[in-house]
């Protein structure tokens, strides 16, 4: 069941389209990071402006070079040793959909190491969209069980892999990285 999902996710997303997708952290809404056009359809099922920025999953740090103008050491020891999910909000991304990278430049990545979430950016080889399952202001889901109908009408495939979970999940830690080394905890 997990490669049919992979394969019909890559499939929209491919296409410009939404998917609803298990991450190493809570469920989330994905798209193709590239394409600003499917991005602004996750602004907009989100109900979120579109100065708020959203994170992007890698599968890979070897990939961060693409996308960020410049990776701070700290970067690769802090991924290497964070046993829960890390997001990194790096000062210059690149090679990104335009609203995607917030107006000061920077973007929040996860390298994801969650099997499903992880095989499906190696499937799809392009950063994909990751921000929590919920219109903006309401309470992110712990589970899938916990996703409104509205966001569920509002993507275009859902992923039937761990649908079934009931355990409660919990977002990333979010650290911001800056000049010289400062590092500041944003959750």
């Amino acid at each position: 069941m997990m490669n049919d999902d992979i394969k019909k996710a890559c499939d929209v997303m491919q296409a410009g389209g939404l998917i609803l997708y298990p991450t190493d952290t809570i469920w989330g809404i994905g798209c193709d990071a590239t394409n600003p056009q499917a991005v602004q359809k996750v602004f907009d099922l989100k109900q979120r402006a579109d100065n708020k920025a959203l994170l992007v999953l890698l599968d890979s740090p070897s990939k961060l070079d693409f996308y960020v103008s410049e990776v701070p050491d700290i970067a690769w020891d802090l991924i290497e040793m964070s046993l829960e999910p890390l997001t990194i909000i790096y000062s210059q991304g690149r090679n990104l959909a335009s609203n995607l990278i917030s107006s000061d430049g920077s973007i929040g990545i996860r390298i994801t190491k969650e099997e499903f979430s992880k095989s499906l950016c190696e499937h799809f080889r392009k950063p994909i969209v990751s921000t929590s399952a919920n219109i903006s202001g309401m309470p992110s889901p712990a589970n899938f069980s916990e996703i409104s109908e509205e966001i569920r009408r509002g993507v275009d495939y859902i992923v039937r892999f761990r649908q079934e979970d009931t355990s409660k999940a919990a977002p990333s830690h979010i650290l911001k990285l800056g000049a010289g080394g400062l590092v500041k905890i944003i959750r």
